[in-house]
């Protein structure tokens, strides 16, 4: 792969930048280090990484060591930090209580150890499948129903957090649903971002385990919607050395995400540069 020039340090990089299995990778950026937390792996609940410039990394302690008393261990996936104004930290976390739900944990600094005190998840909605994949934004929370996992439908939803990062207030909207061919009955991994004074909601569809895993993204009005898709989905797909590229994040102007090895063993972090031409999102990259 052609080496690329990356604007925030005017070095170079081949993806994948981190080669370890890394999945569902979620970036914060604090000073002058980005922090990384993917799904459970490498004997951890809550993988995490450090680097000083996104091409670099180095391989952190478990975030999140010991789960909310509701949880069973096993599967702890796509976890996201939100930076309170106060200094700490609240770490959302998809785990098993036989159902899957959305906890949150509470640390001092980035990597923890963060703490769930507790007494249950903040959100499961165990009729329509669990509840998986938290992105807490600007004061919102956005997450998906695992409604694939029992033959039904998929929604995106969103609604207000508490000031503290620790309830959920408010009414509660579904702005994203699966009924577009290309996501193959699934939305999943949520991200929002807010460009040009409008809301993108970026989401992965296809099957995680295959090529057909993808990236892409609805316009909303608002932070609870309504959002509509944008035409040109998927914007990022299989290309190159990248199988499966999906469940994105952001650092400043480049779009993370995993991608499967050829071999399909490990979902390794990728990063490419995201650019904005008449006001939609264009991906540079996986090639």
């Amino acid at each position: 792969m052609k080496l690329v020039a990356l604007a925030v340090t005017a070095a170079a990089f081949t993806n994948p930048v981190y080669t370890r299995d890394f999945p569902d990778p979620f970036v914060l950026k604090v000073g002058k280090t980005y922090y990384a937390y993917a799904t459970n792996g490498n004997g951890a609940n809550v993988q995490t990484a450090t680097s000083a410039d996104l091409v670099h990394w180095t391989a952190g302690p478990d975030a999140l060591p010991k789960l909310g008393r509701w949880a069973f261990a096993g599967a702890t996936w796509a976890p996201e930090v939100l930076a309170r104004g106060d200094g700490a930290y609240v770490l959302y976390y998809t785990a098993s209580s036989g159902t899957q739900c959305i906890g949150r944990a509470v640390a001092r600094k980035p990597l923890g150890p963060f703490v769930d005190s507790f007494r249950g998840p903040l959100v499961c909605q165990k009729r329509d499948g669990g509840s998986i994949d938290p992105d807490p934004y600007r004061g919102y929370l956005y997450w998906k129903n695992d409604g694939n996992s029992i033959g039904r439908r998929t929604h995106i939803w969103a609604q207000r957090l508490s000031a503290d990062g620790l309830r959920l207030v408010g009414p509660r909207r579904s702005i994203e649903v699966n009924d577009k061919v290309w996501g193959g009955g699934v939305v999943e991994g949520p991200e929002m971002r807010r460009h040009g004074g409008r809301y993108y909601l970026f989401y992965s569809g296809g099957s995680y385990n295959d090529d057909s895993y993808a990236v892409g993204y609805a316009t909303c009005t608002g932070p609870l919607g309504p959002c509509v898709d944008a035409p040109e989905n998927p914007i990022l797909t299989t290309g190159c050395r990248a199988h499966g590229p999906g469940h994105n994040t952001f650092a400043g102007p480049w779009i993370v995400y995993h991608a499967w090895n050829p071999a399909h063993t490990r979902r390794q972090l990728w990063l490419s540069r995201l650019d904005w031409k008449n006001r939609k999102p264009v991906v540079r990259g996986p090639c």
